[in-house]
């Protein structure tokens, strides 16, 4: 009898720097003025957060536009993470109809891809349901992605859980990443996207740095 839950539970079922992908989509200028689920500001505070994630664990990230020469260039804060990579430009409003961000995720070998886009009804709905009929497991990053209403971005979720993809955020995926404060050599690197972009997590954490200083002992 098969289990309809297999892939979705274990540890197998969990992110790592090395069995995933991530697909930044569409995070440009005339997009995010149609975002009102979430504050601007906000949400280019998770992206960049999620991209810095990324570029930590070296995870292999694409960032795509679409028709850029009326959209605009990917914002720059967002384009800055990744200096030396020229992003995709499609004409396609599904990412997973343009041949080349395709096969660029082809090559990597991995199956788990995690993606993040603007609009969550159509850019990042449409893509992550095509994906996932073509075998790959699909997370999606919530608060890195946003739609033209509160209703429209939920309804996205909804249709993409129903179609089997895993929601996140970019906290759950750096988290993910990390699993271990014992690795201490990635946690260095991931605790200043943290303290840059964490929000109430930042200031805890400086805090607790203020408490450590001076201190001697396991964890310090």
């Amino acid at each position: 009898m098969s289990n309809p839950t297999t892939g979705k539970v274990g540890k197998e079922a969990l992110i790592t720097p090395d069995n995933c992908v991530l697909l930044l989509i569409d995070h440009q200028p005339f997009q995010f003025s149609g975002v009102k689920n979430i504050d601007a500001a906000l949400l280019m505070n998770n992206v960049v957060a999620l991209a810095k994630t990324a570029k930590v664990f070296d995870v292999p990230t694409l960032l795509t536009s679409v028709v850029e020469d009326r959209g605009g260039y990917i914002v720059k804060p967002l384009l800055d993470v990744f200096p030396d990579q020229k992003p995709i430009n499609r004409t396609t409003i599904n990412t997973w109809e343009d041949p080349a961000c395709v096969e660029w995720v082809r090559r990597t070998g991995r199956k788990k891809v995690v993606i993040a886009a603007l609009w969550t009804e159509v850019c990042l709905a449409f893509p992550v349901i095509h994906a996932l009929g073509d075998g790959y497991e699909v997370y999606f990053v919530t608060d890195a992605s946003g739609g033209t209403s509160v209703e429209a971005h939920e309804m996205g979720i909804a249709r993409m859980i129903q179609a089997g993809a895993v929601p996140m955020t970019w906290i759950v995926f750096a988290s993910e990443l990390q699993r271990d404060w014992a690795r201490e050599e990635s946690a260095a690197k991931l605790i200043p996207a943290l303290l840059e972009h964490g929000g109430a997590t930042a200031t805890n954490l400086a805090w607790e740095f203020q408490l450590l200083a001076g201190k001697t002992g396991p964890g310090v």
